[in-house]
């Protein structure tokens, strides 16, 4: 294949397939010649790192040209505990055993170790295309101080190349205590997002409480929520149930969000239905984790078959609610796979979820839809004026894409990654 050619670092072009789904001047673009799998054939001038032009490609050879997407969102990772399967398996698969281990995990952790892993994993996702990321943090215990004083040192340190965003995850009544209002302030301090966990079986009146607790704390300090709700196979929606019933008592001011709401994919379609348009109502988004709860979830004695437990993103799609899809866990406890990347994150998805990228609705969770949930200044659309921060892949087609594990090149900034990555710091070279 030809790649294009950076003639400089500030002012060149490149002709490549873009989305049609992610290109935002319409109008510019009219005569473009777009494939089946809905690309389009563009020429896109840069200047000083940003749009400055979109035209159609007059007679376009599409086998000559490389697909171009914006660098994408992860929009919840774990890089405190990051690959620490290795130390800490969870050899059943099972969703008790993961945390088991992971509290052992967390019980031994030293900022050396969160370093290690954290860093590994930013690397990984700048090299392999990612642009912003939000991780939750173990925040319970003697370590969660020295996890946070190494994550917020990594957050500037790596700021040119990626934005991380962090959210502190507890159980959901530790806010309840003085300790957890302290930790409340100092994460509101540094602007990061509060978070917790719902999953049945719990005691209602108990979890409510909690919840109206969260949602006032939330209120004066101004910080969003990314709560981890309903991972289970059990009780399908009664998290969401005491969520949403908290929510039609108060006006909550920030943004919300429901990570996993993987049981709603056991609801039958009437009560489905309701739960979707409650979340819409609410302006609640939802973060689906295919991956992670494909594996931990739904497993009974003797394999028999049993529906599994995946969040009905198509469903909460069609009702108009934000959906996002994060990869979760990256060689942890919870998930032994992964490896930051975003391309193997969709591929992998496709099948669980039946979305196509190929559609707007397939590619939106990994672009759009998460930049909404982080409230970023650049939704990924590709438009005048957009930054030139893109993933081009050694393919033509999706299926290649997906299923070949192309190459790629990053640009940040309308540079290629190759001409300033190596030179940010040598710890971070020697890391890769």
């Amino acid at each position: 294949m030809i790649r294009p050619k950076m003639q400089d670092s500030k002012n060149s072009s490149l002709e490549v397939l873009v989305p049609r789904a992610l290109v935002g001047c319409g109008e510019r673009i009219a005569g473009a010649n777009v494939t089946g799998e809905g690309l389009c054939s563009l020429k896109i001038n840069l200047k000083d790192g940003f749009v400055a032009n979109i035209e159609p490609i007059e007679n376009p050879n599409n086998h000559s040209l490389e697909i171009l997407l914006p660098r994408l969102v992860e929009s919840h990772a774990h890089i405190d505990k990051a690959f620490t399967w290795k130390n800490f398996p969870n050899l059943a698969g099972t969703y008790a055993g993961a945390l088991e281990a992971n509290l052992k995990e967390l019980q031994l952790r030293t900022k050396e170790s969160v370093l290690m892993s954290a860093e590994k994993a930013l690397s990984l996702s700048v090299r392999n295309g990612f642009r912003a990321l939000r991780s939750h943090v173990d925040s319970l215990g003697t370590s969660a101080d020295k996890t946070w004083q190494v994550l917020l040192g990594l957050k500037d340190e790596w700021k040119e190349l990626i934005h991380l965003e962090l959210v502190a995850l507890v159980p959901l009544n530790y806010w309840n205590t003085q300790e957890g209002n302290s930790l409340a302030r100092k994460v509101a301090s540094e602007g990061e997002c509060l978070g917790g966990v719902l999953t049945p079986p719990f005691k209602e009146e108990e979890v409510r409480n909690d919840l109206q607790h969260l949602c006032r704390l939330a209120n004066e300090l101004g910080c969003g929520l990314d709560l981890h709700i309903d991972e289970s196979s059990q009780e399908p929606g009664a998290g969401l149930k005491q969520l949403l019933y908290v929510l039609d008592l108060m006006q909550l001011d920030v943004p919300i969000t429901c990570s996993h709401l993987s049981s709603l994919g056991l609801l039958k379609p009437r009560l489905l239905e309701y739960f979707s348009n409650k979340l819409l109502q609410h302006q609640i988004n939802v973060i689906a984790l295919p991956l992670t709860n494909a594996w931990l979830l739904g497993r009974s004695k003797g394999f028999r078959t049993i529906k599994r437990s995946i969040a009905p993103i198509s469903q909460l799609q069609n009702a108009g609610v934000n959906v996002a899809i994060g990869g979760d866990n990256v060689q942890d406890p919870w998930f032994p796979g992964g490896d930051f990347d975003p391309l193997m994150l969709m591929a992998f998805s496709m099948p669980i979820t039946q979305l196509a990228p190929w559609n707007r609705f397939g590619i939106a969770p990994f672009t759009t839809a998460p930049s909404r949930i982080m409230d970023l200044e650049w939704d990924g659309t590709i438009d005048i004026g957009s930054p030139a921060d893109f993933i081009l892949l050694e393919a033509n087609t999706w299926s290649e894409a997906l299923f070949l594990q192309p190459k790629r090149k990053i640009i940040i900034k309308g540079k290629f990654l190759e001409e300033n990555f190596f030179e940010v710091d040598k710890r971070r070279n020697d890391l890769l």
